[in-house]
């Protein structure tokens, strides 16, 4: 029997075209019908979040910390939130919880706060010393804080120590271990995988490029790092001490001491932070319940305490949209936090030109009378900070005063494009400096030829051909060496010309060298020790204003963007009226338990890689910090 090859395929094709259709439309069928139920539920009266009468706020963080969140794709955003599913790495703004803490201040429907920190994952010292100012602040209503947990990781019994009292589940967990810094290096790994590193730096201590060169810390970095982790460490227990009323003599630094204690405690984490005075009491779960209902009453169901939870909460008093400023004098703040690339870059990421975009749009509003440059950053292009420099520069020369506010962490290219502004003020745990330069890629040869590939031609140059497939010649890397040795020599001009120092001055605080906020201002990299706040009110200070209010300039968001931001608010309280999620639930985070961090480990490997390949400066000369975090 004879067929026709030609009219099977049109056959099939056709076939196939019909099922794809069908299956398009059967999706969007269903996704409009999703769509139009979530909006149904959060238009209707009985889904509308309200607070309850003489309630505990439930500070249930469940997150990192950070000055502004990642950007993510809308519609994931909204089905995650719809159906209860977990956020890979949730964050949690920063703003957001203290403007929250303000508002139950004076909201007379909240009673207490409660502490519930069990979910919040990584907050930089500087982000919770501005959450613990604002629970101060708050228990000057005459409300109590009350932390309560099945275990405490460090940060988490930071933000604990502000509050009246703090319980602790019987066979709970808490152990203060300081803090410190160590990484992955990965020489003996390149050298079996026959990687040919190249390195070009400047700075004796700028040991971003380390773990590829050696297997281990060098001692210059060891003594650079120690000096900078004791000064937070110092920091973090004058703090607890003070709000728990005890000497900074009470953490226990060596096993001698810690052993000691802990045979005493029966070989109980909670009884040993009893007999150190870290918590008050010791409750079980069911403990904790009642005794908060016996200072709040009981939830409608029952079951809990009378509560909101804090995203219920956040809700209920923030407006969906953003207000209209009105046309007074305004003092901007742009926030610049995370890696400095080139080019336009999304929320969460600095972009070179995206960044300077919104320092170009505080310069042409004639309402904004000064700016305030928020940054919290490690650094990243060397040619990206000085774009962004450049438009702090021409702020200045428009009679608008610049203020630059560091954050958790300001340093090398997060230094680089502070250091024009009229003033700087840094948290005294801030960790800055890292004045330096470096250049890196890999070259592939030894690798290709073990595999039995080569590379061979010609050129009308020397250095025609040059690529990762060939060995890096003499006069290359000669030629990349000055290029590097230009841009350190750029960086401590700037930093010269900027601070009323000498190129001497700068380049013995330079080198490579991280300093805490604390140290920097002793060095002259600072000016003043503060808060946001505090960077706002010199900055309108520097303008001369009396009355102004203060705007964040970030991306414009379109209509479409504004309704979707809306939507997916709003499913977060949608999604617990459908019983997908509870706005209060008790969740450990197994501070004892190995499970995944196996997982752990190859993310934090794939992390470090992949954030040396996101790198995109032009020239390939990097200002960045890869020290700059605390384990």
């Amino acid at each position: 029997m004879n067929s026709n090859p030609s009219l099977i395929r049109r056959f099939f094709s056709g076939t196939w075209r019909v099922i794809d259709t069908s299956r398009k439309l059967v999706i969007n069928l269903i996704f409009i019908l999703v769509i139009i139920a979530i909006i149904g539920i959060i238009t209707s009266d009985d889904t509308q979040v309200k607070v309850p009468d003489g309630a505990a706020l439930v500070l249930n963080l469940s997150g990192d910390l950070v000055e502004q969140k990642v950007a993510v794709d809308p519609m994931d955003a909204l089905f995650n939130e719809a159906l209860g599913q977990k956020e890979e790495r949730p964050e949690v703004l920063l703003s957001n919880v203290l403007d929250t803490i303000a508002e139950a201040k004076a909201d007379e429907r909240i009673k207490i706060i409660v502490l519930k920190l069990d979910q919040l994952s990584r907050g930089s010292l500087s982000k919770l010393q501005d959450i613990g100012k604002a629970l101060t602040d708050f228990k000057t209503s005459g409300k109590q804080v009350i932390a309560l947990g099945d275990a405490y990781s460090q940060g988490q019994y930071y933000l604990a120590s502000y509050a009246d009292e703090i319980w602790l589940d019987p066979k709970g967990f808490l152990l203060l271990d300081g803090f410190g810094r160590y990484q992955m290096y990965y020489k003996s790994a390149l050298e079996k995988l026959a990687v040919k590193p190249h390195i070009f730096r400047v700075g004796t201590y700028k040991s971003a490029v380390e773990p590829f060169l050696r297997d281990d810390m060098s001692e210059a970095a060891k003594a650079a790092n120690q000096l900078w982790l004791n000064d937070l460490w110092q920091a973090y227990k004058e703090d607890v001490a003070a709000q728990r009323g005890f000497e900074t003599a009470n953490f226990d630094e060596d096993f001698s001491s810690l052993l000691t204690k802990f045979n005493q405690a029966n070989g109980s984490y909670a009884e040993y932070a009893m007999q150190n005075q870290w918590v008050d009491a010791l409750k079980t779960r069911d403990e904790m319940t009642s005794e908060l209902i016996s200072r709040v009453g009981k939830s409608d169901n029952g079951e809990y305490f009378n509560h909101i939870g804090y995203k219920a909460y956040l809700k209920a008093t923030k407006p969906p949209f953003p207000l209209e400023a009105n046309g007074g004098d305004k003092v901007a703040v742009v926030v610049a936090k995370g890696t400095i690339l080139n080019g336009h870059q999304p929320a969460g990421t600095i972009g070179g030109d995206s960044t300077a975009k919104l320092l170009k749009r505080a310069r042409y509003d004639k309402h904004i009378k000064a700016v305030v440059l928020r940054v919290d950053s490690p650094g990243g292009s060397a040619y990206a900070s000085e774009i962004i420099r450049q438009e702090v520069e021409l702020l200045k020369q428009a009679g608008k005063p610049v203020v630059a506010s560091m954050g958790s962490v300001a340093a090398s290219g997060g230094y680089w494009i502070s250091a024009s502004a009229d003033k700087i003020v840094a948290s005294p745990t801030t960790i800055t400096g890292s004045i330096g330069i470096f250049g890196m890629f890999m070259t592939l040869e030894n690798t290709l030829g073990n595999l039995g590939i080569h590379t061979d031609g010609v050129g009308t140059t020397e250095f025609a051909g040059f690529g990762i497939t060939r060995p890096l010649s003499d006069g290359m890397s000669q030629l990349f060496q000055l290029s590097i040795n230009r841009g350190y020599d750029d960086f401590i001009s700037l930093v010269a010309d900027s601070r009323a120092m000498t190129k001497q001055q700068v380049d013995k605080v330079a080198q490579g060298r991280v300093w805490s906020g604390s140290k920097a201002l002793e060095l002259g990299l600072v000016d003043e020790l503060g808060s946001l706040d505090k960077a706002v009110t010199i900055a309108a200070e520097l303008a001369k204003l009396e009355a102004y209010e203060q705007v964040v300039v970030e991306k414009e968001l379109s209509p479409q963007d504004l309704f979707w931001q809306n939507l997916i608010d709003s499913s977060a309280h949608v999604a617990a009226k459908l019983g997908f999620a509870n706005g209060y639930t008790y969740q450990s985070p197994a501070p004892l338990a190995h499970l995944g961090q196996a997982q752990q480990l190859v993310q934090t490997i794939v992390t470090e890689l992949k954030q040396l390949e996101q790198f995109n400066d032009p020239q390939g000369i990097y200002s960045f910090c890869l020290t700059c975090e605390v384990n």
